[in-house]
């Protein structure tokens, strides 16, 4: 699993065509990674706002509203088996049973098919680096390298430059689904998704007024969410956060994740969870491998892990729709009491490279390094990547297993949660657009009223109705003899 070719060669970059959807979804070639080329540089923000209002012309705020599902020739099982090309065919029933728990996990495990979805959609023709996969449980606290916690996206095994409006519609849709998951009511979910958009149009009109370093710089800590929660919410999310802090240091991931076996430190077997791969370990190819991680990072952290050695590596089965692909973990120890523990993940081409463009990085794990780095405030100082040397070559990306990092649960939200905290979600996804794109641009095109608010919410509530459709065809095709699932208590 864990071994390389030179992971250098991943700084080249690939030649082939990028493609730019239009407001129509007509397809046009673009050969290099850029967000804005058509904006002048260095024309005033008046300008830039008036390039963005322009555009509303071709694409209407109202537009967005409209929900385009294709009649005919829309199998999502098929859509789901290709995704599973590549993929561990034992782990693939556990990835249907994780996504058979509720059409919000569905929803979880299915970016490939919204993203085909959101192909035929309109969009404003402005491009960002783009989540890809953003969904609500794509949220969470970690903490930065100065040991500050933050709240902000944290995965990005989809990200690509892409439409701005993808990553809005897929983050309205799930708080839709996540409340009706809860068992509220839609009327709830389309109020949540409509204060997020609320709030990301409100923050990118902040933006559009600021220097470009303080829309780089900015950031939203752990203390925002607390400020934001009233009475018991707030003792329950101190509490948690703190509980989760504790959890994640390397002592207790150490002692939780490893054991003495013939008298060296290694990783417990759990499986399907963790398991050792026969023939895969701490040997020459896996040392070379990491060799060559270390060399994709910066100097500083490469001064830091070459105080640790790498002893163990083991395979492990996380998220809904990364079951099934090449997950592992690493195990580092500096001494006897300094242990460290990455995370190593498969790099796979994003979903939404079929209708965005293929990424100009040859290397999948350097495309989200560099998406990552993009959309996030601050990023991991472990985050890098390397390839397989042995076939089929995977692409991975590496990072710190858990550092203090705290997913939103949404399951533990009340009515009053899901009309509080969206707003921050949205304001969240609009400093991660402005990074690449252009604030003033996207302030222009959104403008000062609601209309794209509500044209957004009803397009979430919309799709999580086709969500819910989609949803009884698979539960259908696990009951048939189609798609085989299995849970694990």
């Amino acid at each position: 699993m864990l071994d390389a070719k030179c992971a250098n060669k991943g700084n080249q970059m690939k030649k082939s065509n990028r493609s730019k959807k239009n407001s129509n979804g007509k397809v046009s070639s673009k050969n290099e990674f850029e967000f804005e080329k058509s904006i002048k540089h260095g024309a005033s923000r008046t300008e830039r706002k008036d390039i963005g209002r322009a555009a509303r012309e071709k694409t209407s705020l109202e537009s967005h509203a409209k929900l385009k599902i294709a009649k005919e020739g829309r199998d999502i099982i098929a859509v789901l088996e290709k995704s599973n090309e590549g993929r561990i065919p034992e782990l693939i029933p556990l990835r249907y049973g994780r996504m058979l728990v509720s059409p919000f996990t569905f929803y979880r495990g299915s970016a490939a098919l919204m993203a085909m979805d959101l192909s035929k959609t309109p969009n404003s023709g402005f491009i960002v680096q783009a989540c890809g996969d953003c969904h609500i449980h794509n949220m969470g606290v970690f903490a930065t390298p100065e040991r500050k916690l933050v709240i902000d996206i944290n995965d990005f095994d989809e990200t690509l430059p892409a439409p701005w409006e993808w990553d809005v519609k897929r983050l309205a849709t799930s708080l839709v689904l996540a409340a009706k998951s809860n068992g509220f009511s839609a009327e709830l979910g389309q109020e949540a998704a409509r204060l997020m958009v609320r709030g990301y149009r409100e923050r990118m009109a902040e933006f559009s007024n600021m220097a470009a370093l303080d829309v780089w710089y900015s950031h939203i800590t752990v203390d925002r969410i607390l400020e934001t929660a009233k009475g018991d919410t707030r003792r329950r999310q101190k509490a948690d956060l703190q509980k989760e802090v504790a959890k994640s240091s390397p002592e207790l991931m150490t002692e939780k994740m490893t054991e003495i076996s013939q008298g060296k430190l290694r990783f417990k077997d759990m499986p399907p969870l963790i398991s050792h791969m026969e023939g895969v370990g701490a040997g020459e190819r896996e040392q070379q491998a990491f060799a060559d991680y270390i060399a994709s990072l910066n100097e500083d952290s490469r001064v830091l892990l070459n105080k640790y050695q790498l002893i163990d590596v083991a395979r492990k089965v996380v998220g809904v729709g990364s079951v099934g692909t090449m997950c592992g973990v690493i195990l580092l120890s500096a001494s006897s009491k300094d242990s460290l523990i990455l995370q190593l993940k498969e790099a796979r081409e994003s979903v939404l490279a079929p209708y965005a463009g293929a990424s100009k990085y040859e290397h999948q794990g350097q495309r989200i390094v560099a998406g990552q780095k993009l959309m996030q405030a601050a990023s991991d100082t472990f985050l890098g990547w390397t390839t397989a040397r042995r076939p089929p070559h995977y692409h991975f990306f590496v990072r710190q297993l858990r550092d203090v990092k705290i997913g939103v649960n949404t399951t533990l939200w009340s009515k009053e949660e899901f009309k509080t905290f969206p707003g921050l979600v949205g304001e969240i996804l609009a400093r991660a657009h402005a990074r690449s794109g252009d604030a003033t641009v996207l302030r222009g095109y959104i403008g000062k009223s609601d209309v794209f608010d509500e044209a957004i919410s009803q397009y979430a509530v919309d799709y999580a109705k086709q969500t819910e459709q989609d949803y009884r065809v698979f539960v259908e095709a696990c009951k048939s003899t189609r798609l085989k699932a299995e849970t694990i208590d």
